[in-house]
């Protein structure tokens, strides 16, 4: 067990005040009447927001401002994912507890006007009265009705990012004489093509909220929102694609049908949501708020699949020259053949419909296909995941005296995830069976074992039929925290703890033929139990100077299933969980300076986290065994450390310098223990991976920039240079195993094994800006806001991306042995995802 030990607090532990005490006034809003960047919807343009953490606290310079001024890169806090930030609403958390992270982009995007400073926000290390600080920080949206201003708003915007255009209006009473109040916003976004093409986005936006201010002492507030939405996905591909198609933006996820763009990753997102607050003011002294949030998410995400037939990726490895000629010369040359490479190249390069998915072809195939009673050859599927939540809150704030304060509160949540697929579109077939293609070739076809559901075996599907797997998973999660801090001379000083509890079980909808008597029905049950304390103070000499130091100490409960991480060995076929599965534990410390003077604000922190016991999952197509895997990592172990630097520098009262940046390491301190089932014959296989020294992944690890700021007049401008270096890619692990290695011949002459370096991509300079003004019109505030993004339109950062995971040679499925080294390599091109080139959004918004 690691003891925490130093860094430096960025800033003051202060203690913040509960939110929902004052009714929010127009005169409060004003300052706000400006367009802010934060309303650019800048972390709902990837598809995987939740990678991205939210954290902007007001007390630092450094936090306050990376959210939005690094994410074009995809920047992560200090590299933690979003599991590691806790987002409430009204004091109620609500992170998954199936997976540990919040989908900011399925909840709450698009609706700028209800969560736009509305947010109270916590570095990992500062105390508030809603919960303990995640090690990726916390923030609580107020979306009581009392805190949004009186008035009408229109908003209107143009871009040529992911949306082509957005309007939203929206409307709030105040609080009336009665003591009701009332504000409601409703957006739409949309774009018949996107940035990339292929693309599309079409959002709508509606958010509610009604409160009746009883008396003094008691406050009911019932909210309610969703954002259905739909959307066609980017595809990331390999370099050589990019050189090929010309376009650092090439999307294989689309192409003509009877003439129409169609793309094959659509995204279908709708969560509809909602809140009940009781504010119940026991006395002046103290404070009870209690929270019910319930939801019931459903999200899809289609994708085309094949059967028996070529692979109709039009990115797929045997499509490109490479395939035919080693441009690397890493072979003998035996199987090189410049005229196939030449016709591939021309083939790609002669028209963009080559290069893009061939769907009257594929549906040609089908109807081949039918005249001859086969199943289908291609046919798209969705995987989706519905997931029901309810969530409750209560935490009591304490004033024991001006100088002393206590908090206490208790957390309790509880989820149902139904994770299943269905054929969306037979793409013109008559047949189409339940069956484990992968399975085949290792079993007959009329072995039980290729069967996906024994409780319907040969089981004919058609269209919205499920398919393949069928299951819930049920979450439950209690937690209780106290929090103490103590003002005393120059000193403020903070002591929390917490503890729970968590159980999580399966239960299988079919029945699959590897896993006849394990996988229909109930699992048993895991129960973990959790907590941890956190402790810190700061100390105030005076003239601006403040120094801070805290520790903490947590463990935490798995996660049933997420990004990266899962209880469950392969939930698509069984109810087993992951062998060897244990509680995280996580220890962290920081030490750090913060300065204030008329004319300058810095912070200066250093930061240190090591995790032990932690559990991480994939699935993937691995290459040696010729199967489709269920990867499984436990006793994994992580530092986390750098220094993060943020100063604003006030040179007049018009113009200002902003210098933010960070420089750390997230990587592997040990190798791990890892076992993966094979899809093809449903054996588990237990080995070493050997990832010691791989980086935390899809983040720079290096940060720079500074801002210049200039008001004068109404007007103001921001000229934004940011710097990015040390972006690794998503290392594969199956080409990291210890038997991987020794049958690649990836061995020392001192017998030790040689590991794969990790895939990197590129950094480099980039530069942003925005101008804006505020206009009055019938004595009301138009604002208007123009942000440029990649004003240079650098287009070679790759913010993201992952290596792959087949082997560059052939590997000779009877015994095992490597057999020949492939003409095409993969370890040479990884998937990798290059930012937008230049673009823009025009902003209006009009208050009256």
């Amino acid at each position: 067990m690691t003891i925490a030990t130093l860094a430096l607090a960025l800033h003051g532990w202060a203690q913040k005040p509960a939110t929902g005490d004052t009714p929010k006034t127009e005169s409060d809003d004003e300052a706000a009447f400006v367009f802010d960047e934060s309303e650019l919807d800048v972390n709902e343009e990837s598809d995987v927001s939740q990678d991205v953490i939210q954290i902007s606290s007001s007390s630092n310079m450094y936090t306050s401002n990376i959210s939005y001024t690094f994410s074009p890169m995809w920047f992560k806090f200090r590299a933690l994912d979003q599991r590691y930030n806790d987002t409430y609403m009204n004091g109620v958390l609500v992170n998954s507890a199936e997976s540990g992270s919040f989908g900011f982009s399925q909840s709450i995007g698009g609706l700028n006007d209800a969560y736009n400073r509305s947010g109270d926000y916590s570095s990992p290390f500062e105390t508030n009265t809603y919960g303990l600080a995640a090690f990726g920080g916390s923030n609580n949206y107020n979306f009581r009705a009392s805190n949004y201003a009186a008035g009408h708003k229109i908003t209107l915007s143009g871009a040529n990012r992911n949306y082509r255009v957005r309007a939203i209006y929206s409307f709030g009473t105040g609080v009336s004489e009665k003591g009701w109040s009332f504000f409601g916003t409703v957006g739409y976004r949309w774009a018949n093509q996107g940035y990339v093409k292929g693309t599309f986005y079409n959002s709508l936006s509606y958010f509610l909220t009604l409160q009746k201010m009883f008396n003094d002492r008691h406050s009911l507030s019932l909210s309610t929102w969703g954002t259905p939405t739909e959307r066609g996905q980017q595809g990331i591909s390999t370099d050589e694609a990019y050189w090929l198609a010309n376009d650092y933006q090439y999307n294989p996820y689309w192409g003509y049908q009877d003439g129409k763009k169609r793309n094959s990753r659509v995204v279908n997102t709708f969560e509809p949501s909602a809140l009940l607050t009781w504010d119940f003011k026991i006395n002046d002294n103290l404070k009870l708020v209690t929270s019910l949030y319930g939801k019931y998410g459903m999200d899809s995400r289609s994708r085309l699949q094949y059967n028996n037939s070529l692979n109709p990726k039009p990115d797929y490895w045997k499509a490109f020259p490479s395939y035919n000629y080693d441009v690397w010369g890493l072979t003998d040359g035996s199987n090189n053949d410049l005229a196939a490479w030449q016709d591939s190249y021309d083939f790609w390069t002669a028209a963009e419909e080559n290069r893009q998915i061939q769907w009257d072809k594929l549906y040609y195939a089908n109807q081949q296909m039918n005249a001859v009673g086969g199943d289908a050859a291609y046919y798209m599927l969705k995987r989706h995941s519905d997931q029901f939540a309810l969530h409750l809150g209560s935490t009591l704030n304490w004033d024991i005296n001006p100088q002393t304060k206590f908090q206490v509160g208790v957390q309790l949540a509880s989820n149902t995830g139904k994770h299943y697929q269905t054929v969306s579109d037979m793409m013109g077939a008559d047949n189409l069976h339940n069956v484990n293609n992968y399975a085949i070739g290792t079993y007959a076809g009329s072995d039980p074992r290729v069967q996906y559901d024994l409780n319907n075996p040969g089981g004919a599907v058609g269209k919205g039929d499920r398919f393949g797997y069928d299951y819930n998973i049920v979450v439950q999660k209690a937690t209780a925290w106290a929090q103490f801090t103590k003002d005393q001379g120059i000193s403020h000083s903070f002591i929390s703890a917490k503890i729970g509890g968590t159980q999580m079980w399966r239960d299988g909808k079919m029945r699959n033929g590897l896993f006849a008597d394990n996988s229909y029905g109930k699992s048993g049950t895991a129960r973990f139990l959790d907590g941890g304390f956190k402790m810190g103070t700061n100390l105030n000499f005076g003239k601006g100077h403040v120094v801070g130091f805290g520790v903490s100490y947590m463990t935490n409960a798995p996660y049933a299933s997420g990004w990266g991480t899962g209880a469950f060995q392969a939930p698509e076929m069984n109810n087993n969980f992951v062998d060897g599965l244990k509680v995280e534990h996580m220890a962290a410390a920081e030490l750090g300076y913060a300065l204030t003077l008329s004319w300058m604000r810095a912070n200066l922190t250093a930061y240190y986290m090591h995790g032990t016991r932690l559990n991480e999952w994939q699935n993937y197509y691995y290459d040696d065994v010729n199967s489709f895997t269920y990867v499984s990592m436990t006793g994994a172990e992580k530092d986390y450390y750098g220094v993060e630097l943020g100063i604003k520098f006030k040179v007049t009262s018009a113009f200002s310098i902003d210098v933010l940046g960070s420089i750390g390491d997230a990587k592997y301190t040990k190798n791990t223990d890892v076992s993966y089932l094979l899809s093809t014959e449903g054996t588990v296989t237990k080995d070493v991976l050997y990832n010691k020294g791989m980086r935390e992944a899809a983040t720079p690890l290096t940060v720079a920039g500074v801002a210049l700021n200039y008001n004068v007049r109404g007007w103001w401008f921001t000229l934004k240079g940011n710097y990015y270096d040390r972006i690794y890619l998503s290392y594969a692990p199956s080409l990291r195993y210890q038997s991987t290695l020794i049958r690649s011949g990836a061995v020392d002459n001192d017998g030790s094994l040689i590991v794969p370096e990790q895939a990197k991509g590129n950094g480099g300079f980039m530069l942003d800006g925005s101008i804006g003004h505020q206009f009055r019109i019938a004595g009301h505030p138009l604002s208007v806001n123009l942000m440029l993004t990649n004003i240079l339109n650098n287009r070679k950062f790759v913010n993201r991306g992952w290596e792959q995971s087949r082997s560059s040679y052939t590997t000779d499925q009877t015994t095992g042995e490597k057999s020949t080294i492939r003409t095409y390599n993969f370890q040479k091109n990884p998937m990798k995802c290059y930012v937008q080139g230049f673009n823009f959004m025009l902003n209006l918004n009009y208050r009256f």
